[in-house]
């Protein structure tokens, strides 16, 4: 028991996992909430990036395990989008590994099938073809088909949903808001009996503040990325742990709460400096 405790999956940020002790303790559900362009989903594809490379040379260490498979989930963007900007903004030569590592579940269709756009814009296949799969969603809805995807992802692995902000505030409301948050509840239940971390990308304001609340009470862990002015008046970017459940103490201990951050092409989303809150 004492072993298993010990286990961490690596974030593979190289400057992070040494302040978590090697990584998320597996079966984590992880809120990612940040204002525009702080560095939230650097920090996802970061890991996405480092994790590959870990899995295909087999690096690890003591009380680190890899996920056996990793899953992206998106609602509104395409594979191909996501990979190019991956290798656009970091390296090219990762295309190809990021390609083999990452298993996309795109479901875009069955969003954008709810709305006023057009089917040629997200689509493919014939008129009677799209008829057929708009048919066969109507009985359905987002939660129900990404709690079918999340099911058939492998044990033991890393999920990215990308993003909540696309499909909380349509159910911001009445009966499909509690819906949501059960969702939610039942997904962070069901991460510990898939021994699986699971991250969820959110932009903050997008929502009211009370529901921002509500979505991070349905999680183990929520990470804070916002701007801030610092002493020179520059903006700089700033990540800090406003929870996290099994972690939190030893974080607080060592005064390790919240951190200045980088973006580079070089080296992706990095923690600079260890800061205090106070």
């Amino acid at each position: 028991m004492h072993d298993r405790l010990q286990l961490r999956m690596p974030t593979g940020i190289p400057s992070l996992d040494p302040v978590l002790e090697g990584g998320v303790p597996p079966g984590s559900a992880v809120l990612l909430l940040g204002e525009h362009g702080a560095g939230n989903v650097e920090f996802v594809q970061t890991s996405l990036m480092q994790l590959s490379i870990r899995k295909q040379t087999g690096t690890t260490g003591e009380n680190l395990c890899l996920p056996d498979g990793i899953s992206y989930v998106t609602f509104t963007r395409m594979r191909e989008d996501i990979l190019k900007e991956m290798a656009l903004s970091f390296d090219p030569g990762l295309y190809e590994r990021l390609e083999e590592e990452i298993v996309f579940h795109d479901l875009s269709e069955l969003y954008f099938d709810a709305s006023i756009v057009p089917p040629d814009w997200y689509g493919e296949g014939s008129v009677i073809e799209r008829l057929q799969k708009r048919q066969r969603k109507e009985n359905g809805d987002i939660l129900a088909e990404i709690a079918r995807v999340l099911d058939g992802s492998p044990k033991n692995s890393l999920i990215v949903l990308d993003s909540l902000t696309d499909i909380a505030p349509p159910l911001a409301e009445g009966p499909r808001w509690h819906a949501f948050i059960a969702f939610l509840r039942g997904l962070q239940r069901a991460s510990k009996r898939w021994n699986t971390t699971v991250y969820l990308l959110l932009t903050s304001g997008i929502l009211d503040r009370s529901r921002e609340l509500e979505i991070a009470d349905c999680v183990d862990a929520t990470l804070l990325f916002r701007w801030e002015e610092n002493s020179a008046q520059r903006r700089q970017r700033v990540m800090h742990f406003e929870k996290f459940r099994g972690v939190m103490p030893r974080l607080e201990d060592k005064d390790l709460v919240k951190f200045a951050v980088k973006v580079s092409a070089a080296g992706g989303f990095e923690v600079r400096n260890i800061r205090v809150v106070v």
